[in-house]
């Protein structure tokens, strides 16, 4: 299958963005955080319902990459992807890509992506505990939504970067 519309997932410091960012090289498009749709500068939050309204209009293009969780708005994003990357590494793993993250942006906004660094401890919890809680909520969306994508689950850092070469060498 041609790679035409990604969506990537997977908790907080997994490197959605640092996949998304080389696929959509690859496909000659842009990467769409939905971090930086859904908070503006001081981290308010769009309406739900203009939030799915975006998406449904980012999946018609015809190629897209879209990095971010979402689950309430997950099915809009896996009913038109061809592929869907499912980054769900180790909790340990994610924290210290959140370290590093925050370490080289100082806590500012991440390379004109549009989304700020913004640790909690209520986001620490959510990616500590992300793949007792989220990942099993992400995998029954994944088989009701996505049946007709190829779907990669990923576990691994270097599974990732792996997994990035073999994508970007089959789309140029």
């Amino acid at each position: 299958m041609r790679m035409q519309r990604v969506a990537i997932i997977g908790r907080g410091g997994s490197g959605k963005t640092t996949v998304g960012r080389r696929i959509a090289d690859a496909l000659g498009t842009t990467i769409t955080h939905l971090d930086a749709l859904y908070y503006d500068d001081e981290w308010n939050t769009l309406p739900q319902d203009k939030f799915a309204t975006l998406q449904e209009e980012l999946v018609a293009a015809d190629t897209w990459v879209i990095d971010g969780n979402y689950a309430s708005t997950l099915p809009i994003r896996l009913r038109r992807a061809t592929h869907v990357i499912f980054l769900n590494l180790p909790a340990i793993t994610c924290l210290w890509g959140i370290a590093q993250r925050r370490m080289r942006y100082r806590g500012g906004q991440h390379d004109n992506t549009g989304v700020y660094d913004r640790i909690t401890w209520g986001f620490i919890k959510y990616v500590w505990g992300y793949r007792r809680t989220m990942a099993p909520r992400v995998r029954a969306l994944l088989d009701e939504h996505a049946g007709h994508a190829q779907v990669h689950i990923v576990t691994s850092r270097r599974a990732a970067n792996h997994l990035a070469d073999q994508l970007t060498a089959r789309a140029s």
